[in-house]
């Protein structure tokens, strides 16, 4: 592509975004005011009446002046046309001057005739008559030319009196006329055209006069009640835009401010319910802030305190559990209950000191270039333990190089633990897929299971603090409730985002997907949130596996060859009840 030709495309580019400006701002504008809107709507709908008015007035009006001139004319026209016809037909006159001394005088009369319209005429042989005693004849500044063809043809062939609109003057000033004409015999016994002239010019100006008129009025009117629009408007959307704004300083947290009302009408009333409503949702939003305050500082306050005995417990729960074998049975499983329920405590004491941070808005990230796929596989490496205990596999589906991005390692780690974990717990023994993958923007994990999944209510809820789908399924990975709700704030943090999916009796899908660097914006995600594979189908087990990346080998022990086609027998149904039949074989 030439220069020149990039030049005019950037020229004509730059042309159509001018012209869409004024536009653009029209729009903002129309959709920003309801005065506007009002106003421009009113004006509108009054012109369109007035020009409907003044269309109708003014056909009425140039039909009636019309009609009256045209009735003024004939009778005129009729009367001068005979007097004239019958002086000229009884003419006895045998010479060439006294015949046209004859039709001077007579046609003189009829020039003089019109006393309230100017009159011109015209006076044409028909044509095929020779030895004439008067040649065509015209007054004022009138020719032959301006006869109609088919007016002529008709006076020439028939006996009678007819006429025809004609435009008078040249074509820049052309003015409407009327010709009216009949067919007269001059010595000696020749067929004239005799015609009469009407110039209406004065009906037309006092047509334009009378439109003048009516546009200055409409122009008036129209003035008159656009500022009656404006008016009645303004008293009416004035207050509504003060509520706006004063809900808007209200919602910014200004909650002093109030409305000002002046007298005892509708808007006035308005007025003084908006404050009122303003007034409670002031106190109400106070004593929920304080309400608010009070519960994270206890949260707070109560949460640093307990980590000082709880240390100490702690410690001392330590040394009676390595001890708990010189214990009785009894003891020993005591011990190691208050070892377990200790570490849970401290789990719990942990998120609660978290939440309180997110609360107090003091969380902040500390972003560091990190592979995704080394905190995938330190995440497995720690949950490897709690799915040995469920039965569960581990599968990773990463890049061979690498996925990097610029996040909170500590933060993500725990975001993908909580996600692993999660899964384990309701996978129902099944394995646990995750899955990395990146784009231009955005980096995503994926964690999937294929346990007793959720609902669309479930995946809706899923994040809030201590919600369960099932109050009566216990938990057993000694969870706080609190895991998913501090990954939603960790991943808001990063301006990221964190999606579940999930259908019963099919398993859940958790998503996450964080941008790649702090000035970036995620414009999609690398990875589906539903899954592609069919629904009916379980994850191959034992050594097949048909994801392309890396299988952890970490803790990972692999379950008898042809546990697969076990699944497919109709004796068993439940891959967790084949999975329980198969330690037994082995134990």
């Amino acid at each position: 592509m030439s220069a020149q030709s990039q030049s005019k495309r950037f020229s004509f580019a730059k042309l159509k975004s001018l012209a869409r400006r004024p536009l653009f701002a029209l729009r903002v504008r129309w959709q920003r005011h309801l005065i506007y809107r009002t106003v421009i709507s009113t004006l509108l709908f009054t012109t369109l009446a007035l020009l409907a008015a003044g269309a109708f007035l003014s056909n009425q009006i140039a039909s009636t002046l019309y009609e009256e001139r045209v009735n003024q004319i004939s009778k005129e026209s009729e009367r001068g046309l005979t007097q004239a016809r019958s002086i000229l037909e009884s003419a006895s006159t045998t010479d060439r001057a006294s015949t046209q001394a004859l039709v001077n005088s007579t046609l003189a009369s009829l020039e003089g005739d019109g006393a309230t319209v100017v009159r011109d005429f015209v006076l044409m042989p028909i044509a095929g008559d020779q030895s004439l005693y008067v040649g065509p004849m015209a007054s004022g500044s009138l020719t032959t030319r301006v006869i109609p063809a088919d007016l002529a043809e008709r006076v020439a062939g028939e006996q009678g009196i007819y006429w025809r609109s004609v435009e008078l003057g040249s074509d820049d000033q052309a003015q409407p006329g009327l010709v009216v004409g009949t067919k007269v015999l001059i010595p000696p016994g020749r067929e004239y055209g005799l015609y009469l002239v009407y110039d209406l010019s004065s009906v037309q100006s006092t047509l334009e006069f009378i439109n003048r008129a009516l546009a200055f009025t409409g122009l008036i009117l129209l003035a008159v009640v656009g500022f009656v629009a404006w008016s009645v408007a303004r008293t009416v959307v004035r207050p509504v835009a003060d509520a706006a704004y004063v809900s808007e300083r209200i919602a910014s947290g200004d909650l002093d401010r109030r409305m000002k009302v002046a007298g005892k009408d509708e808007v006035a009333r308005l007025g003084t319910a908006f404050n009122h409503m303003a007034h409670s949702l002031q106190e109400q939003i106070t004593q929920l802030n304080n309400l608010s305050a009070m519960q994270q500082r206890f949260v707070s306050d109560v949460s640093h305190e307990l980590r000082t005995p709880l240390t100490t417990v702690r410690m001392a729960a330590e040394v009676i559990h390595d001890a708990r074998e010189d214990f009785d049975p009894l003891t020993a499983r005591s011990a190691e209950l208050m070892y377990n329920q200790i570490e849970r405590f401290q789990h719990l004491l942990n998120d609660l000191l978290e939440v309180s941070r997110f609360d107090a808005g003091v969380a902040v990230l500390d972003r560091e270039s990190t592979d995704l796929n080394a905190i995938a596989r330190k995440v497995i490496e720690t949950a490897t333990p709690v799915a040995d205990e469920y039965g569960s596999i581990i599968r990773l589906n990463a890049p061979s190089e690498g996925c990097v991005a610029e996040v909170d390692p500590r933060r993500v780690e725990r975001i993908i633990r909580n996600l692993v974990l999660n899964a384990v717990e309701h996978g129902e023994s099944n394995p646990i897929d995750i899955t990395i993958a990146s784009n231009q923007s955005a980096v995503a994990v994926s964690v999937r299971d294929y346990g007793i999944g959720m609902s669309q209510e479930a995946c809706q809820h899923v994040f809030d603090r201590f919600w369960r789908a099932d109050p009566a399924r216990a938990r057993t990975t000694g969870g706080s409730g609190l895991g998913l709700s501090i990954s939603m704030e960790d991943t808001r943090l990063h301006e990221g985002r964190l999606e579940a999916w999930g259908k019963p009796q099919v398993g859940s899908v958790f998503r996450l997907t964080l941008p790649k660097s702090e000035d970036q914006e995620i414009d999609s995600s690398p990875l589906p949130l539903e899954p592609a594979a069919p629904e009916n189908i379980l994850p191959p087990l034992g050594d097949s596996f048909p994801l392309t990346g890396e299988v952890p080998k970490i803790g990972y022990t692999p379950l008898i060859l042809g546990l697969d086609d076990a699944l497919v027998d109709d004796d068993v149904t439940d891959p967790s009840a084949a999975g329980n039949e198969t330690k037994k074989e082995e134990s």
